[in-house]
């Protein structure tokens, strides 16, 4: 027996997120199709570093499988990826300790957005990309983000239907923002991230480079623990995994 680390990239577009779900098109469910082709019909069951929802894509997600075949790790990569649809695709795959988990090992996860900031839209860039017209200040997107940085309770910027239980503490090491032509890329960077935080905490970012909001404003909502004193969900279209970080 042993266990794989593997590294996927895909197009969220027309998968009802990452996890398995009955009777929907899910990136897990299309790689177990995979791997179980691999082994002639055994069900094996894959472990990821984390979920993404409807929409969202992936540069570097990671998940661990554990397997009895003898495989080359070049060999696994190419019959993944002659299997596997064409909106995914295996980047890396590597024998790992029988102790590694994906998930409970990832140290750092960084996400991006992807915002088209034009008049007009693209419609070759509306799958990848949430279009918002209106004119943004950089310079007031990056004050905001630094009231972002750090550790902080992000009750605020989570979905009020997020399963956490427990604490909704987390640190982010890095939010950052820059423009690369009529796109404005959003990085961020941290030790977890809760239910639709990410597409949030964008969201506020855009509003104080609007002029709508500024930096006291964000610590008001911190201190509130309340989602309804934050604006809308950024949609899925613009955000990627991009990497998931392990020792």
């Amino acid at each position: 027996m042993q266990k794989l680390k593997c590294t996927v990239s895909y197009d969220g577009t027309f998968f009802s997120g990452f996890q398995i779900q009955p009777n929907k098109r899910t990136v897990q469910q299309e790689i177990e199709n995979a791997i179980m082709q691999i082994h002639n019909g055994e069900k094996i069951r894959i472990y990821s570093s984390g979920r993404t929802d409807t929409g969202v894509h992936a540069r570097g997600q990671v998940f661990h499988f554990e397997t009895n075949l003898t495989i080359p790790e070049s060999n696994w990569k190419k019959a993944f990826n002659a299997i596997l649809p064409n909106d995914i695709y295996m980047k890396q795959v590597e024998r790992v300790p029988m102790s590694f988990h994906a998930r409970f090992d990832a140290t750092q996860k960084e996400y991006r957005y992807f915002v088209l900031n034009s008049k007009e839209p693209d419609v070759f860039k509306r799958n990848l990309t949430h279009h918002d017209p209106w004119e943004n200040d950089i310079d007031a997107i990056l004050v905001a983000c630094e009231a972002f940085k750090g550790t902080h309770d992000f009750t605020s910027f989570c979905s009020a239907r997020t399963t956490v239980k427990g604490s909704k503490v987390r640190t982010l090491s890095e939010v950052s923002c820059k423009r690369e032509g009529n796109e404005l890329q959003f990085i961020l960077k941290g030790d977890g991230f809760l239910y639709n935080m990410a597409r949030i905490i964008v969201g506020v970012l855009l509003e104080a480079g609007k002029g709508n909001l500024t930096t006291a404003d964000i610590e008001d909502m911190f201190q509130k623990k309340d989602r309804t004193v934050v604006g809308k969900t950024l949609p899925p279209t613009g955000l990627f995994l991009w990497e998931v970080s392990y020792k």
